[in-house]
């Protein structure tokens, strides 16, 4: 998969939250957004998810002119901000009822999905009862249970402890290994640095490729 933006801007109630973005990203790679809240790298994601148009711009996957017969990537897994599921129902049924939607994956690949971020496919409790840490993990099942050739993920490692930070890290070096395009976006520059091939600081709404990301020469996640 490959991602061109051009020129690329969205102003809201005469504010521009994103300035003339030019990047182009790749399958295989992970690309990192750095900075602060309100800096434009959710508004960015958002974009890049065919979530809001643009003011001014493009963005083409694969060719293709999002927003012209492609309202949405195809292949997409997203966590945007703070994932929200129904209270009432276990995390194994939420993703089932979300998974119905498109009807392209059993209940075998759901299940597989929990399992790798940790979570029993059997727990008969309701979301409602899930600790943030909990919740942040079926967020992340969510979005790579589909099998997912673009990822995006934003603040992923909120609210995980230890074991699941390590776990987050172990699946985003798998899934670039497998030639996914993973975008991340992360307050803490030194994991954003472990994980990226490519980092860029947003700052008011505009882009900068900035130095720094992982070790290409490093062929795992301690």
């Amino acid at each position: 998969m490959k991602i061109v933006v051009k020129h690329a801007a969205k102003e809201i109630h005469g504010i521009k939250v994103l300035k003339n973005v030019n990047i182009t990203l790749e399958g295989g790679s992970v690309y990192g957004f750095l900075g602060r809240n309100g800096s434009g790298k959710t508004m960015m994601m958002r974009a890049l998810c065919g979530l809001i148009s643009l003011t001014e711009g493009s963005i083409e996957i694969d060719g293709r002119r999002l927003g012209c017969g492609q309202d949405f990537p195809q292949k997409l897994g997203m966590l945007l901000e703070t994932p929200v599921f129904l209270q009432d129902r276990t995390g194994y049924e939420n993703l089932r009822l979300l998974a119905a939607i498109r009807g392209e994956i059993t209940g075998d690949e759901i299940r597989k999905a929990l399992e790798q971020v940790g979570l029993d496919p059997k727990d008969r409790r309701r979301v409602g009862k899930y600790s943030l840490g909990m919740r942040q993990r079926l967020g992340i099942a969510c979005a790579i249970m589909e099998g997912p050739e673009l990822l995006i993920l934003d603040e992923p490692f909120n609210g995980l402890d230890e074991s699941g930070c390590i776990m987050l890290r172990e699946l985003i070096d798998r899934y670039r290994r497998e030639g996914c395009l993973i975008v991340l976006a992360c307050h803490d520059r030194e994991e954003l640095e472990a994980l990226s091939d490519e980092m860029y600081r947003v700052d008011g709404g505009a882009f900068e490729l900035i130095p720094g990301g992982r070790d290409p020469d490093d062929c795992g996640i301690v």
